[in-house]
């Protein structure tokens, strides 16, 4: 191991802001930092007072420090954090959210469109709401608007070529304007209402309502008073529903709890006075980590993902204070262009919320902490009844998934010390095997699987195959033939066959080599950690197929022909009312599409009926 000299390095250290890498042995960033002055900070490590355990045992692996200088300290805090989703560093505290957060968009169109999207497209012209929490939580706000505003949510594609009304529009649920079948003015007219009622004015979108039911009442147009009427007792119902609080426009609330090692954040997110929803977050923490360093590490980190749509609120109230407050207020100030204020000292509703977010924080650590004790017990009486002398660190289950042999396809799912492990999970389409071939289709997921050499930590300790005796001899034969692929330990396989009834607690565990027979209780928690892995595998996998499956469906027999291209698939369709006429058509039926020679006729014939 190569010796790092702290004194040699820090005389040639810069006194201005920037950020940091420690590197161990083996080239591997270990820890990424950022300082305002990077000497002292850095300087700070090497003390001869530093006694945090966490430290030493940085400073224990640090054979090399590199350094990037940057004008300002917010400068140095986006790199930071570009740094650390990059390298991922083992004494970081490590956030793991890379989804996206919806948004509900009006697009500027002649009859605007109401949807979702993943993220603000500035090409994209119309209004954002949002974002929200979840897709479940925008999906419930869009069925929502269909009941109260009938604006379209059909995309443009469909839109544009209706020739007449759809179920929506029978169900009330749209106006129709793909038909004209309403005035330009009344869907104007829903468009804004609709707009005010996502700003959070739904009193004053009642109160508009109230007047032109009204009014359409004394010009006695009693149908149009009864639509009103309609939307307005909708209106009130949610509103009766719906909390909101009318001087709060922009806020996130963080609560945090963190006992045994494990960090719980509670995230309240408010918009336009409503509360859009809440989640929660475990980030990975270091050993003998500080609850400064997590709190900081979090906020920076999760405020600093603008491209999965996250945006910057006004305000931040927080269940806990940490000395760099202020300056964070500064910098995430400076980052997104207008003032955001970080809070702990608030009254009234403010106080409500902080209490809430902390209160949620504080339930979902001791769910999640007894979920950990019960996987952990599972884990260990597996490791007692296979007589394994290591911890089980990784297990991975396979299962094959088809339709009467169509779009094969084999899931690979994951389980680590604390559960699923959802960003390891694989799929693999099969393709080359005689259809239905299960026994061929496990063998190519494992030879594609484990085609490589692979590093001690991604070899399972344990393989399921989800099958009887036959694919556990394929599955056998195909680790066998790689296990040079292996280096330091083998993985163990053991086969999992379903009862006559497919019934859970009925399956039979079959031990590779052997084919002995693995006895476990209905009862026993090490069987329902074995049917856990093995449900999920098969959900998965049924999922991968169903997708395919559906991909192919939707997939016209049009496709893939040369020279047939969008614009003449859609002059096909449109002139022989759909796929079925265009193959009952004949050559000179074909030809006579405009823009379709008698040449491309042909081919179009010959591949639709080859």
């Amino acid at each position: 191991m190569s010796v790092f000299s702290s004194e040699a390095f820090l005389k040639t250290v810069t006194n201005e802001p920037g950020v940091y890498r420690m590197f161990d042995d083996s080239k591997t960033v270990i820890y990424v930092g950022k300082a305002k002055n990077l000497k002292k900070r850095l300087s700070s490590y090497f003390s001869l007072t530093q006694k945090h355990p966490k430290t030493l045992a940085l400073v224990s692996h640090i054979a090399n420090i590199e350094v990037t200088v940057t004008f300002t300290e917010t400068e140095a805090l986006i790199l930071e954090h570009n740094f650390i989703k990059q390298y991922k560093p083992k004494y970081n505290v490590l956030l793991r959210d890379d989804k996206s957060y919806p948004y509900l968009f009006i697009s500027d169109h002649k009859h605007p469109q109401l949807t979702m999207v993943r993220a603000q497209n500035k090409k994209r012209k119309g209004t954002y709401f949002g974002p929200y929490p979840s897709g479940g939580a925008v999906r419930e706000s869009l069925l929502l608007m269909q009941k109260l505003f009938p604006i379209r949510q059909c995309e443009d594609s469909y839109y544009s070529n209706r020739s007449r009304p759809c179920l929506q529009y029978q169900l009330k649920r749209c106006l129709g304007p793909c038909v004209d079948a309403m005035s330009e003015q009344e869907y104007k007219h829903q468009v804004e209402l609709a707009s005010d009622f996502l700003l959070g004015k739904s009193k004053e979108v009642i109160s508009e309502l109230v007047a032109e039911m009204e009014t359409a009442s004394d010009a006695l147009e009693f149908e149009k008073a009864a639509v009103r009427r309609d939307q307005i007792k909708s209106l009130q119902k949610v509103q009766e529903q719906q909390w909101v609080s009318g001087d709060i426009e922009q806020l996130d609330v963080l609560g945090m709890v963190y006992e045994q090692g494990v960090a719980s954040f509670h995230m309240l997110f408010i918009r336009q006075g409503r509360i859009l929803g809440s989640r929660n977050y475990f980030p990975k923490i270091p050993r003998n980590a500080s609850k400064d360093e997590i709190l900081t590490a979090f906020l920076s980190q999760f405020y600093l993902s603008g491209q999965n749509g996250r945006t910057m609120p006004k305000e931040i109230l927080l269940s806990e204070d940490f000395p760099e407050r202020d300056i964070f207020s500064e910098l995430f100030s400076e980052y997104c262009g207008y003032k955001t204020v970080l809070k702990i000292d608030v009254r009234a509703e403010r106080s409500k919320f902080i209490k809430l977010a902390h209160t949620n924080a504080k339930i979902a650590l001791q769910t999640h902490l007894s979920q950990k004790k019960n996987i952990l017990q599972r884990y260990q009486l597996l490791e007692e009844k296979l007589d394994l002398s290591a911890p089980i660190q990784r297990m991975e289950c396979y299962d094959i998934s088809h339709m009467m042999g169509e779009k094969t396809v084999a899931s690979c799912v994951v389980f680590n010390r604390e559960g699923a492990n959802k960003s390891a999970y694989r799929r693999f389409n099969i393709t080359g095997i005689t259809p239905g071939d299960d026994y061929a289709a496990m063998a190519q997921a494992l030879a594609r699987r484990f085609k490589e050499v692979q590093s001690p930590e991604n070899v399972p300790d344990i393989i399921f195959i989800d099958g009887g005796i036959g694919q556990l001899q394929q599955a056998e034969n195909i680790v066998n033939s790689l296990e040079e692929n292996f280096p330091g330990k083998y993985p163990l396989l053991i086969g999992i066959a379903k009862g006559v009834t497919r019934k859970a607690g009925l399956e039979t565990l079959i031990m590779a080599e052997t084919h002995e027979i693995l006895e476990l209780s209905d009862d026993s928690p090490a069987l329902h950690l074995i049917q856990q892995i093995r449900d999920e595998s098969h959900r998965f996998a049924i999922m991968g197929h169903r997708q395919q499956r559906d991909k192919k469906r939707r997939t016209s027999s049009l496709e893939g022909i040369a020279g047939v291209g969008v614009k003449r698939r859609q002059d096909l369709l449109n002139y022989f009312g759909g796929i079925q006429g265009v193959k009952s058509a004949g050559v000179d039926d074909l030809a006579k599409i405009p823009g379709i020679s008698y040449p491309l006729a042909e081919k179009i014939h010959e591949a639709l009926h080859s």
